[in-house]
């Protein structure tokens, strides 16, 4: 595997998006409190924006249809603990894949891959839990110290 650090000094439109929602690898607590409090739909849109994913991908990867996402903006609903913990470990976890990589599309191509640190699993399949953020994240850490993935 070649070095995927990224050299460049910017702020990417993925860090911003942990900015405005608080959330980085170091602060568990934020991402919980958050969470049970309920993020706004447009961490939905927001996290889209970073992705490689389709809105569908998406939606499916929260376990609900983008129709319903629709119908959550319309109302204003902020969305559940669950999703919304998912939602912001996915803004966490592409802001280390950015790191990792150096930009996000290369990631979104290691996701759709068999990967030797996950059993030849295909990372993306993980991304429905928030457990299987957690290994992805930590296969990404794996990859940043030059452990084979």
């Amino acid at each position: 595997m070649g070095n995927y650090k990224n050299t460049k000094p910017n702020v990417s439109l993925v860090n911003e998006v942990a900015i405005r929602y608080e959330v980085d690898e170091t602060n568990t607590f934020a991402i919980i409190n958050s969470a049970q409090l309920g993020i706004a739909v447009s961490a939905f849109q927001d996290l889209l924006e970073v992705t490689g994913l389709s809105r569908d991908e998406l939606a499916g990867l929260l376990g609900v249809s983008y129709k319903t996402i629709q119908r959550y903006q319309k109302e204003e609903k902020k969305m559940n603990a669950q999703n919304s913990e998912q939602l912001l470990k996915m803004i966490v976890l592409y802001q280390k894949a950015e790191e990792v990589f150096g930009d996000i599309d290369s990631f979104d191509r290691w996701l759709r891959k068999p990967a030797a640190g996950l059993g030849n699993q295909v990372p993306l399949s993980f991304m429905k839990t928030s457990g299987g953020i957690d290994l992805i994240h930590d296969e990404l850490q794996r990859i940043e110290h030059g452990a084979l993935a």
